[in-house]
């Protein structure tokens, strides 16, 4: 008897020490508070890192991403993605790169736009990568994290034309997209480094500033992308992205819109994202002023509520947290409130 109740004690321990050891990893996501700028940290399973923009120039935003980096233990980052040299993308590469060694810059090559919104970037910037490694993107590409099917869909004013797994459908949203007037200058808006982010069955899809009319020129005829988990707004929740043909298309569970109180989270995104099919949930940096009550989640799902008479600091700053699993399955966290929510397959 003694020795079939010690079987039984080392078969429950093994059971115990198996499930500990197989605690599933996950993609760890942090999106920063940078009042409608871009500042996001991807942290892989198997550790490594990348951070997509760097927010406004001066410290306020500094600050908040570097207070970021240490809550998730992060020393070094791998990658950073440039997505497009706008003064509330790149404002913050300057001083950030003084505060933590970076491995690979990632950009779409040289500027569309005549005049630098941020004075003397492109020099500054030449000397910056020159000085590590540097990889200009192009449609097709994949970056290489290990772990992650990390996608490049967009780039330079080009757009993925090979179908990813899961894409290559018509797309019927197509017959209601309706082309509008182009920009009267070129705008870097238009070359952003758009991605999809894969871990296993989960996926991300991010365009950042992208425009309406080059979403039509992703999206249609075909869906080269399929669905999606998690859709990142383009250009903050703007009305000049967020078409149908893009949103209605990929079928996002999740939106999160990375606006500021006066910057982004616009009428028009909010009511493409909640009549898109299988929405199930928008989260938000801010409250959004524009949207007002009838658009704005409810609190819980809105990191910042504070409504500053400018985009000036506010103390604290909370961020949204994602953290994905292979299975498809994926927490969402309000570091505000620390109400989260999980989403199953």
């Amino acid at each position: 008897m003694k020795q079939v109740v010690l079987v039984l004690a080392i078969l429950a321990v093994a059971g115990v020490s198996g499930t500990a050891q197989t605690t599933p990893k996950t993609l760890d996501i942090y999106i920063a508070d940078t009042e409608g700028g871009k500042a996001a940290l991807f942290v892989s399973p198997t550790g490594q890192t990348a951070l997509v923009d760097t927010g406004f120039p001066g410290s306020r935003d500094h600050e908040r991403i570097l207070a970021m980096l240490a809550d998730a233990g992060v020393k070094q980052l791998d990658y950073l993605i440039l997505t497009h040299y706008h003064l509330d993308h790149v404002g913050g590469v300057q001083e950030l790169i003084k505060n933590i060694p970076i491995g690979t810059f990632v950009d779409h090559g040289a500027t569309l736009e005549a005049r630098e919104q941020v004075q003397g970037f492109q020099e500054a910037y030449a000397q910056l990568y020159g000085a590590a490694k540097h990889l200009v993107v192009k449609p097709g590409d994949r970056l290489p994290i290990t772990g992650l099917d990390w996608r490049i869909v967009t780039s330079a004013g080009q757009a993925l034309k090979t179908p990813l797994p899961g894409g290559g459908k018509p797309n019927p949203e197509c017959a209601q997209f309706q082309k509008r007037e182009d920009p009267a200058n070129p705008d870097d808006n238009n070359a952003s480094v758009g991605s999809v982010i894969a871990y296993g069955q989960f996926r991300l899809l991010d365009l950042a500033d992208l425009l309406w009319n080059k979403e039509g020129e992703l999206m249609c005829p075909t869906n080269p992308i399929g669905p999606v988990d998690i859709y990142m707004a383009s250009n903050h929740g703007s009305p000049n992205a967020g078409s149908g043909a893009l949103i209605h298309a990929v079928r996002p569970r999740v939106a999160i819109v990375q606006n500021g109180t006066r910057k982004g989270g616009s009428v028009a995104a909010f009511e493409v994202l909640e009549t898109s099919p299988g929405i199930e949930d928008i989260w938000q940096l801010h409250w959004a002023t524009a949207a007002g009550a009838e658009h704005n989640s409810r609190g819980v799902f809105i990191a910042n509520v504070d409504e500053p008479a400018t985009t000036a600091a506010h103390t604290p700053a909370y961020y949204l947290k994602v953290s994905a699993r292979s299975d498809g399955t994926f927490t969402v966290t309000n570091t505000r409130n620390r109400f989260s929510k999980t989403y199953g397959r």
